[in-house]
């Protein structure tokens, strides 16, 4: 049965996406993403069922040789990275493939009848059933949310031929090679699925082909296949000293000090290279930024709930390999640093999904410091952080999507009143960023252990803390915009297209049932045993040991919400007073406005403070991009004394 999962995981929606060039038909097309989408939730939710740690050899399944197969399409693969490099002339790009290329090369020449005996390709535990789950689940919902954002998106864009039919394909690719990239055991099938994510996040960031979005594309294109090299080029270091490509053998040995740790610190710091750079961790956050020229679909799953969870997947899958050592020390300096940083930026942004953008990078770096410091409960706080980072993170996405396409903006600032111009988006909108910042949701709770586990490490602390401060302003921020009504605004009844209202309806009760459910859902996924090896963490009535129990919370938070209604009903209109201006008040054009200076009418306005001279992106970055580069320094340095 586990056989069969993986292989509808992997196989089932990349030949859906191929669908997508044969039919053009929009109402096939359509049917076509429901079906394959319900498919792919389906078989995830089936995993669970079925849940039993294994390593699985699909040849066997498939009565032939796998690994040839892939090591050819990815010979393909990187040929075709190299076209690109032509088309657009860039040598940095082609350089870039050419250094994947040799590496692979190298390992075919040399190691191609060992590598054949690779043995298990997939490995099946609690770690990758909940990637699956994140990768099907919320990855299926954007699809659906997509058919109507597109649709709107195309006519605002004015195209003559839709380019959805490409935007679908990919799509579905991506969650293909997603999937086989979480499940992969044998690290050379986990570079395959690598680059295959790398080339969809290049064709879905230039997919609107505006100048500015094919120069982020490019951007995005070869900072990636940067974190490429360094990924090959540790799998040929581990290879060369367990005469494996398996991250299980790896691991394996390392518990039975049949390896010594410090004899794969280079490889492994080389492994911690190529997340960084797929997660966008400093110095290598402006693609992740850049990317959000993509439409909203795109960046809620690729560039926030999704693709860079790749890079923070791989080294929490890792981290057993250099805890408690001077590279694990950095690691997760690295991650709190980018958390404390980009979290100080995004105070500065007004741009929604910039700040949607550097709150993604912060709690990855978060994630990134978990898997660093290396404890049982630091690794407990990075997977629960991965699972209600990216659900929140999605929501809101699509709920800043949405947004735009009513008001033609994305400022934060223009964002006011439209909880009377859109009530059911806002109020979705705001549960989604009061997951991100309050108790009891399981955002905070994550963090409450993040921050426990950091105890013994003061100087990872401080920047967990100052980072954790700084959310809160930019959070706050926004939420009251959201909230902010426009006192004689009548409430709309909002209009949203099916795919879009049940994509966010279901993605706000799954953020609410998650958190409610944390304790249970710790038990199920965590409580069996965590990645590498940790050992278990307690669970004693129903508080996970570390953090604290939420649904007393829950039920305080439910009552006040069900009292709001009643209390608002006790105030009748003609109570509601206009401030004062600081003159007579009046109103023009429906512009709220008072007689200043001569009688002279002035607007009024009212704005948040986003302390630019202190965190904005201009002051900061070269000196963001100089210490990220210093600590990359550092961690190499640290992996070869």
């Amino acid at each position: 049965m586990e056989s069969w999962l993986i292989v509808v995981s992997v196989l089932f929606p990349i030949m859906c996406s191929l669908l997508f060039l044969v039919f053009r038909n929009v109402s096939i097309r359509n049917f076509v993403i429901v079906v394959a989408s319900l498919g792919l939730i389906g078989n995830s939710i089936g995993f669970t069922y079925f849940f039993n740690q294994a390593s699985i050899d699909l040849n066997d399944f498939f009565h032939f040789e796998l690994n040839q197969i892939v090591t050819i399409l990815e010979f393909a693969l990187l040929a075709y990275i190299l076209v690109i490099g032509f088309r657009l002339k860039s040598w940095l790009i082609t350089i870039l493939a050419l250094g994947q290329l040799i590496p692979l090369v190298y390992l075919e020449l040399t190691y191609s009848e060992v590598l054949k005996k690779s043995g298990a390709i997939f490995h099946i535990d609690s770690l990758s059933i909940v990637m699956v789950l994140i990768i099907s689940i919320i990855g299926s919902l954007i699809a659906i949310f997509s058919i109507g954002y597109m649709k709107k998106h195309e006519e605002h864009l004015k195209l003559e031929k839709s380019r959805q039919p490409r935007f679908f394909f990919i799509i579905f690719l991506f969650l293909g090679a997603m999937n086989g990239l979480v499940l992969s055991d044998n690290l050379l099938w986990v570079s395959f699925f690598w680059e295959i994510t790398t080339l969809c996040s290049y064709m879905l960031i230039s997919h609107d082909r505006t100048d500015e979005s094919i120069k982020n594309a490019k951007r995005a294109l070869w900072i990636n296949l940067l974190g490429g090299i360094g990924l090959l080029s540790g799998i040929i270091l581990i290879f060369i000293k367990t005469e494996s490509v398996l991250i299980s053998n790896l691991l394996n040995m390392l518990q039975t000090n049949a390896l010594s740790k410090d004899l794969i610190l280079i490889p492994i710091a080389l492994i911690s290279f190529a997340a960084f750079t797929k997660s966008a961790q400093l110095p290598f956050q402006s693609w992740l930024l850049g990317a959000m020229v993509a439409p909203t679909p795109v960046s809620a799953l690729l560039h926030s709930s999704t693709m860079v969870k790749a890079g923070v997947y791989l080294v929490v899958r890792i981290s057993p390999s250099f805890a408690g050592t001077n590279l694990g020390f950095m690691v997760a300096v690295i991650g709190a640093f980018t958390f404390m940083a980009t979290s100080a930026v995004a105070i500065s942004q007004t741009n929604a999904k910039k700040v949607l953008a550097y709150s993604t990078i912060a709690n990855l770096g978060l994630i990134i410091a978990c898997a660093g410091i290396g404890t049982k409960i630091a690794i407990a706080a990075a997977i629960l952080l991965i699972i209600y980072h990216a659900i929140s993170k999605a929501l809101l996405f699509l709920c800043v999507g949405t947004i735009e396409q009513e008001i033609g903006s994305r400022d934060i600032e223009d964002m006011e009143g439209i909880i009377n111009k859109m009530p059911f988006t806002a109020i979705v909108a705001v549960i989604g960023a009061v997951s991100m910042l309050l108790p009891p949701f399981g955002v905070l709770v994550s963090k409450w252990l993040a921050i426990e586990a950091a105890v013994r490490m003061p100087f990872v602390l401080v920047f967990i803390v100052l980072g954790s401060a700084f959310t809160l302003v930019f959070w706050t921020k926004w939420i009251g915009k959201l909230l902010s009504s426009q006192h004689n605004k009548e409430l709309t009844k909002e209009k949203l297209l099916k795919s879009v209202s049940w994509s966010l309806t279901i993605l706000v009760i799954g953020i609410i049932v998650v958190s409610i459910a944390i304790v249970p859902l710790y038990y199920f996924f965590l409580g069996k045993e965590i990645v590498g090896f940790y050992g278990l963490i307690n669970v004693v009535d129903g508080r996970i040991v570390g953090g604290f129990a939420n649904l007393p919370i829950f039920m305080v938070l439910i009552s006040i919400v069900l009292s709001i209604p009643i209390i608002l009903k006790r105030f009748k209109p003609e109570r509601i007073r206009q401030p004062y201006y600081c003159g007579e008040n009046c109103e023009i054009e429906g512009k709220m406005s008072f007689k200043g200076e001569a009688d002279k009418n002035i607007e009024a306005s009212f704005q948040n403070y986003y302390l630019r001279s202190e965190f904005s992106e201009e002051r900061l970055n070269i000196a963001l991009i100089l210490t990220g580069v210093l600590m990359i320094v550092v961690l190499f340095a640290v992996s070869i004394l």
